[in-house]
């Protein structure tokens, strides 16, 4: 990771202010570090599970819809770097140039956010849904974050050169459209790593960005393992119903009240008997059974 940092961003110990519940790993620029399984586990969770689990914790704010894809079909998973754009205020950027060259900062202020990727970012960025003179990437860019992060990004804006772009196979992109244009003359940025609005949903540094067809969700990392257990769970259960239904053991008016101490007692042992066939890892399923009283 790069040691420097946007003149006006938040600084690790800020960030850390910021996010007082998460208390595990933190990365040096002081963003939450949620664990790499558990990023992992996150592509097998559905935006509604994710959604319903941030809601239900009195986060309502972390869903955004509407984008358009530039790789249909692919799931966007990993931890939000965050930067913040608006328009061009000259004396401003004048100023902002100076600080970001006097800490080291390299070429023009959209590349500043790439040089701080690491592996398993998001460039999340806020450019207040820009399309015509709003790209703050193209195929060079883009090819630049995925060899920094392989990962794709979030833009509240448009990149240009799509048909590049689309070569980068995993690069998944969730924007607002494309154009030909350029955002540089336009833009400046004011700060990375700091708190961003995107659409209707807030984000901050460290968050788990979710994206699939159906749009993305920003989720507080402090949430992260919770949002993961509670979709396995919701999976297994599901799996074990139908499965159950197949067979006639239960009436679907059984499956879809709630579950006697015998039905929840036979999903234990079901869980047991198939741990090494279920597409949730074998360590979260025995996770699961210790924490059960069935």
């Amino acid at each position: 990771m790069s040691d420097k940092f946007c003149p006006l961003n938040l600084t690790p110990e800020e960030l850390i202010e910021y996010t007082p519940d998460w208390d595990g790993d933190r990365f040096p620029d002081g963003r939450p570090k949620v664990p790499d399984g558990i990023v992992e586990r996150m592509k097998n969770v559905s935006i509604t599970q994710a959604w319903g689990v941030m809601r239900g914790a009195g986060y309502e704010h972390q869903y955004e819809g509407g984008w358009a894809q530039t790789h249909p079909g692919k799931t966007l998973v990993g931890r939000a770097l965050t930067a913040m754009y608006m328009p061009r205020r000259p004396a401003m950027r004048t100023v902002m140039a100076a600080k970001g060259a006097a800490q080291g900062c390299i070429g023009d202020q959209i590349s500043w956010p790439i040089d701080m990727l690491v592996p398993g970012d998001v460039y999340v960025a806020d450019t207040y849904g820009k399309v015509d003179e709003g790209p703050i990437i193209g195929d060079n860019l883009a090819t630049a974050i995925y060899a920094n992060s392989g990962n794709g990004v979030v833009f509240d804006g448009s990149v240009r050169d799509l048909e590049g772009i689309e070569e980068l196979e995993d690069f998944a992109c969730f924007v607002r459209g494309w154009h030909p244009s350029y955002a540089s003359p336009t833009i400046m940025l004011l700060g990375v790593n700091t708190a961003v609005r995107v659409g209707q949903a807030t984000v901050m540094p460290g968050d788990v960005v979710l994206g699939k067809r159906e749009g993305v969700v920003f989720i507080p990392p402090h949430l992260a393992e919770t949002v993961v257990k509670t979709s396995e769970l919701v999976q297994l259960r599901d799996m074990f119903g139908k499965q159950r239904l197949r067979e006639g053991k239960y009436t679907p008016g059984q499956i879809d009240d709630r579950w006697t101490d015998e039905m929840e007692a036979d999903f234990s042992e079901w869980l047991e008997g198939h741990m090494d066939e279920l597409p949730v890892p074998k360590e979260a399923i025995q996770d699961l059974l210790k924490e059960r009283t069935w």
